[in-house]
């Protein structure tokens, strides 16, 4: 019996239908993160792929839990990207349990052949096609959130494009500790969600309190700082250039200017990617993982 399931005829085609099931639950973020979840109840071959939920769906508590999915007082944009990920996914469940149709969109042939053969890359170039597909479509909505909230917007982006290239690319992502890539980027495991979770990175509230970007990042956690620093931000413009290729979206290099990511926060204020605290842990980072290859 298909998990994804709704009211309408079966022979109504599967896009409209994952549009239908989407529309049912737009407005009460627990049914939006019980759908999340219900996708990764398939088993495929007589294995479940369950595992591969825990980083999506403990975001989607965050998102639950600051309030950005609420139908009032939410974020439009967050509801936005998270409304197109669900219905890619309800798509490609219901065409993979036989519902008529083809699929409506690049990011739900990802989704399908995820779910056709299972495995940690092919998750990853779904998750990554369906929330770049949300950011590309829904950037009109950016002009209507907060300054911080805009910045935490390229830092989410960020964070779900390197932990793909720690599979994809370990040694674009950690140079010297290439071999650690795939312990620390397999979405089924605990290291996963240092990078895909963001419950140290992004704040509980939404709105948030109206303090200063200066502040935000001198709050950051020591470990998240050296981390960002020291290994992600030397990386930048080769992760977007490598994203754009993988998941075939020339725009997703556009959105880094240089070394400095500006979907939603300014180029002018770009020296929130650089920093002078921590310098000695910062360099020794660095010095540990080595230069991005071709530097």
């Amino acid at each position: 019996m298909p998990v994804m399931t709704n009211d309408a005829s079966e022979s109504t085609p599967a896009a409209v239908r994952a549009g239908d099931i989407v529309a049912a639950v737009k407005d009460d973020p627990e049914q939006r993160l019980h759908l999340a979840a219900r996708f990764y109840d398939q088993r495929i071959g007589g294995h479940s792929i369950r595992p591969y939920r825990r980083a999506e769906i403990a975001f989607m508590r965050w998102q639950v839990r600051c309030g950005v999915l609420r139908a009032t007082g939410g974020s439009p944009w967050w509801r936005a990207v998270n409304a197109g990920l669900l219905r890619d996914a309800a798509e490609a469940g219901l065409l993979f349990d036989g519902a008529p149709g083809e699929a409506s969109s690049p990011s739900v042939r990802l989704w399908l052949a995820f779910l056709r053969a299972p495995a940690p890359e092919r998750w990853y170039r779904a998750h990554n096609s369906s929330i770049v597909d949300g950011y590309l479509r829904h950037r009109d909505l950016v002009a209507g959130e907060g300054p911080l909230e805009r910045f935490f917007m390229d830092v989410a982006l960020l964070r779900v494009l390197y932990a793909h290239c720690l599979l994809a690319r370990p040694r674009l992502a950690l140079g010297r500790l290439a071999p650690l890539g795939g312990l620390l980027g397999d979405p089924r495991r605990r290291g996963a969600d240092l990078f895909l979770s963001l419950k140290d990175v992004l704040p509980d509230t939404y709105p948030l309190a109206k303090v200063g970007i200066d502040k935000v990042l001198a709050d950051e956690n020591y470990l998240s700082r050296i981390m960002d620093y020291g290994i992600i931000v030397p990386r930048i413009g080769r992760l977007y250039r490598y994203a754009a290729e993988d998941l075939g979206v020339p725009a997703v290099a556009g959105l880094c200017n240089g070394e400095f990511p500006v979907y939603a926060w300014p180029y002018e204020q770009r020296h929130v990617w650089r920093t002078d605290r921590s310098p000695v842990a910062i360099a020794l980072a660095r010095a540990l993982v080595g230069p991005p290859p071709g530097d």
